[in-house]
């Protein structure tokens, strides 16, 4: 497992997979983000597929970065969080630039976190970081596995920080060694990102 030493100056992009409890997760760690962050960042949260996301509205206060509901064929863009829509899975392809799918369920979920980590995963490969935090499926396991298979780093939130433990302890199965950290510590490796090199 590559060593968290090397975050984050070979990191150019995170991906955050989140259930049951996510949103009071990411609340943390979108707040603790330095606010010229060069990594992209892409966040699936499970969330009611007939229903609009407030993602945005709800951490824009908190959050120092440009925060967008993910659209297709969007270039991506460097210090940029992505949420993905509802009922659609977000993936990412060669450019970078994102692609959003109405393919079925995956693990009963679009959006899917595997679906998106397994995709990021092939472009970023090395230089991806990818987090699986609270929630109580199985949804990101997979997933996790692509991020480490292509040299990325995995991260799993710590069980007892977690308000459902489900999904963090079956990644945690998946890639036995993935770094296991609290949400607290997690969010103060986010404060040690490097700021984006100025042209």
């Amino acid at each position: 497992m590559p060593s968290l030493a090397r975050f984050p100056e070979t990191i150019d992009a995170i991906v955050l997979g989140a259930s049951a409890g996510g949103a009071e997760a990411l609340g943390v760690l979108l707040s603790s983000l330095p606010a010229r962050t060069a990594a992209s960042l892409f966040v699936v949260l499970h969330l009611p597929r007939n229903r609009p996301s407030l993602l945005v509205d709800i951490f824009a206060r908190r959050c120092a970065l440009n925060l967008r509901e993910a659209e297709d064929k969007d270039p991506v863009e460097p210090g940029t969080v992505y949420f993905a829509p509802p009922d659609y899975h977000m993936l990412i392809e060669e450019g970078p630039c994102i692609a959003l799918s109405v393919d079925a369920p995956v693990r009963y979920s679009r959006p899917s976190i595997d679906a998106l980590f397994e995709s990021a995963a092939a472009v970023y490969r090395e230089r991806l970081l990818g987090i699986i935090l609270t929630g109580a499926n199985d949804d990101g396991a997979a997933g996790l596995v692509a991020v480490h298979e292509a040299g990325g780093l995995a991260i799993v939130q710590d069980c007892a920080s977690a308000r459902a433990a489900f999904m963090p302890a079956a990644a945690k199965q998946s890639v036995p060694s993935a770094k296991v950290l609290s949400l607290d510590e997690i969010a103060n490796l986010f404060k040690t990102i490097q700021p984006e090199v100025s042209a």
